[in-house]
């Protein structure tokens, strides 16, 4: 018996597994994640009453700042304070900027001494000069040394004035009557210009803010009147206008802001409150659709379909896809009508709609 060719057929053998192994390793191909565009969509047609959930806010909301830099030396007021129009709220130390008030009132008097100084010059040379003691050229220069100094007098003028409202700035005052609703520094807390120090709401009458999607938009109106409930005061519905519609989307998304005022104040109802506000759409087409554009919609032997997504709850940035079979309308200006197969709130893929299919994980 040959060992050697036996040793070298077991060599052989052993060789082919690993490579047999690592080529399969090579076949191990990573999931790919496509990306899609969805809308979001909400039946055009019928009388329905929609609801859309918003926060509650006052009717003026002022984020009050220094107009200079300081550190806080005095904080009068907390959260929840009831304050009046021109009350102290908080005070930075005023140290550095009555110094300045004191460097420019005494750069003023100094300023105004030497235009005391060349006004009388000025009249003793015209004196000399109508005596012909002095030149032409000497009156001119006495002249023009005079009102040098008034246009001094008149830059240390503004200078004190502005280092007067400098010092002013030092103390933050209420604008209007209102309730503290948040106090963003401390005691001894550096501050900067601009920065928010407290936030002041006023207004009696309480508003909501919404967003409202595109295919709906169109038939929100001014002096529209809608229900709005608050979770922290089940049991009750409140009557509200909306007072302003927005005319551009908000943040790129396809929904535009709607604002929203009740009627009536209550002492129940505070800002940042979670409500839900029912607004009733009314269409004299009772048939209902729902918009979306052509391009959403695919057909193959079992007829036509969209796709929508749902996001995973685990990781929102991701979705699932599930095929829907649809009945479409017409072709109209705005899209394609659907008639079956969607309902209100479902996401709709708009874009990437060729290269996915049913159960698929998409990036959203």
């Amino acid at each position: 018996m040959n060992w050697g060719r036996i040793y070298i057929l077991i060599i052989m053998t052993f060789s082919i597994s690993l490579i047999s192994n690592s080529c399969g390793d090579k076949e191990v191909v990573d999931e790919v994640i496509r990306p899609v565009r969805y809308i979001e969509v909400f039946s055009t047609g019928g009388n329905r009453v929609r609801t859309f959930t918003g926060v509650a806010q006052a009717g003026v909301e002022s984020n009050l700042s220094f107009k200079v830099n300081g550190t806080v030396q005095k904080l009068w007021v907390k959260v929840g304070d009831r304050v009046k129009a021109g009350q102290r709220l908080v005070q930075i130390d005023p140290t550095d900027y009555q110094l300045q008030v004191q460097q420019a009132q005494a750069a003023l008097q100094q300023a105004q001494a030497q235009q005391r100084n060349g006004d009388a010059a000025y009249e003793r040379a015209m004196q000399l000069y109508e005596n012909r003691n002095i030149s032409k050229s000497d009156l001119d220069a006495a002249r023009a040394a005079a009102e040098s100094a008034d246009a001094a007098v008149k830059a240390m003028e503004k200078q004190f004035e502005l280092a007067q409202r400098q010092l002013n700035y030092t103390l933050l005052n209420a604008p209007i009557e209102g309730d503290i609703a948040q106090v963003s520094v401390e005691v001894n807390e550096n501050v900067r210009s601009g920065q928010p120090i407290v936030s002041l709401t006023s207004g009696s009458q309480i508003e909501v803010k919404i967003s409202v999607p595109e295919v709906l938009i169109t038939q929100i109106r001014e002096g529209h009147k809608v229900t709005v409930t608050f979770d922290a005061v089940p049991g009750r519905e409140f009557e509200a206008t909306i007072i302003e519609v927005g005319v551009a989307a908000v943040e790129m998304a396809a929904a535009y802001p709607v604002t929203i005022r009740l009627d009536r104040a209550d002492p129940e109802i505070r800002p940042g409150m979670a409500t839900s506000v029912s607004i009733s759409f009314e269409s004299t087409d009772h048939r209902e659709r729902f918009i979306v554009p052509s391009s959403a919609v695919m057909e193959d032997r079992q007829g036509r379909y969209v796709f929508t997504v749902k996001p995973v709850s685990e990781k929102p940035e991701f979705g699932i896809v599930h095929r829907r079979p649809v009945s479409v309308g017409e072709l109209t200006a705005e899209g394609l009508e659907i008639l079956q197969g969607l309902k209100d709130g479902d996401w709709v893929i708009t874009a990437g709609v060729s290269r996915i299919a049913d159960g698929q994980k998409v990036r959203i």
